[in-house]
């Protein structure tokens, strides 16, 4: 099964992966964690490249595409393999990520955006993804306070406004795959609903 989590900046997706996996792992599951941009040695330098606050004159399309390269890069080498093996991939991010920032965020042509995450994925669909949605600017205090802080980040308060009506545009497109959790709920409720979903899934 694959299986991604999605959101706005500071949903609290990454906190609660590895608390996850543990309790999947110990219910007998074999479980990957993995993350994008990242997940393989290529994906992470190109994650470095993103993410850097030097990069400021980065252009959207460049954006995308360096995306793409990483994404195309973590399906062939860790993602295809895993599911292959029947194991569970959990991934802190995916294409949806591409749809609601670089598409929405950016205003870019959705039609072209999803044309390239298409290619990129050689048309991999999840078979559930999750998202944690906040308040953008809850999400982004809560950025600040941890101090991790990146290019991303720096975006306006607009530009992530746009992210999440689009994550929300996409849960009313395609129902059965998307389920919505309130992540500015207390940190354990969010966990333990995410246990439940999965483990409905599972099934």
């Amino acid at each position: 099964m694959f299986i991604t989590l999605e959101g706005p900046e500071g949903s609290g997706k990454t906190s609660h992966i590895p608390y996850l996996v543990e309790f999947l792992r110990e219910k007998g599951h074999t479980v990957f964690p993995t993350r994008e941009p990242g997940g393989t040695s290529i994906g992470e330098q190109i994650r470095e490249v993103i993410h850097d606050l030097k990069n400021v004159e980065m252009h959207p399309r460049a954006e995308t595409l360096l995306y793409q390269a990483a994404r195309a890069q973590i399906v062939e080498q860790v993602i295809k393999p895993r599911l292959k093996a029947d194991g569970i991939v959990i991934s802190d991010r995916y294409y949806d990520s591409t749809i609601a920032y670089q598409g929405y965020g950016h205003q870019q042509d959705l039609e072209q955006v999803r044309a390239l995450v298409k290619y990129a994925t050689g048309g991999l669909v999840p078979d559930l993804t999750v998202l944690l949605d906040v308040d953008v600017e809850e999400g982004l205090r809560r950025k600040k306070k941890e101090n991790e802080w990146n290019r991303l980040d720096a975006y306006t308060v607009e530009f992530h406004q746009r992210v999440r009506l689009g994550y929300l545009e996409m849960v009313k497109a395609e129902p059965n795959r998307w389920v919505v959790i309130d992540a500015g709920q207390k940190w354990d409720n969010v966990q333990q609903e995410l246990r439940k979903i999965i483990e409905m899934r599972l099934k």
